[in-house]
């Protein structure tokens, strides 16, 4: 016996009850099984007026996987695919700012540990840190290898 199909509304809050997603993504989801009729749009309008879909609970959510990993930038840059902008974009920034010189300097303890010893190794320690989304101070803070106050 076959599995009854769900309908959209009950994949929406499937896939939100396993994690929060933008509008945008959850939008992309649920466009792949919208049948002829169905509203996906009414569907997201529905969903974030009664608080099950919170673009802010997304951000936060996003944030709080990524920013031990990764960089200012890198983290902005995904908040931005998914369609988090404007003035929300902008109080999530300088909240991301305020941490990332620490951020960066967990992230070089626990890869590399200790302060480059040549021009190369410090080249690569540089890069990595770069690659992951940090900014050129935060960079050239950790690569000191002593937070700032000390």
């Amino acid at each position: 016996m076959a599995k009854p199909q769900l309908s959209l509304k009950g994949r929406a809050l499937r896939y939100l009850s396993m994690r929060e997603h933008s509008r945008l993504e959850l939008g992309r989801k649920l466009s792949r099984y919208a049948e002829e009729g169905d509203d996906v749009e009414a569907l997201l309008d529905l969903l974030e007026k009664n608080n099950w879909l919170s673009q802010e609970r997304f951000s936060d959510a996003l944030i709080h996987r990524r920013a031990a990993r990764y960089g200012n930038s890198r983290i902005v840059a995904e908040l931005q695919s998914h369609g988090v902008n404007g003035e929300a974009l902008q109080e999530l920034k300088s909240g991301l700012a305020d941490s990332e010189t620490e951020r960066c300097l967990e992230v070089w303890n626990r890869k590399f540990g200790e302060v480059a010893a040549d021009p190369q190794a410090r080249n690569k320690q540089m890069r990595f840190l770069l690659q992951r989304g940090f900014s050129q101070r935060a960079v050239q803070v950790a690569l000191k290898g002593a937070p700032e106050d000390e």
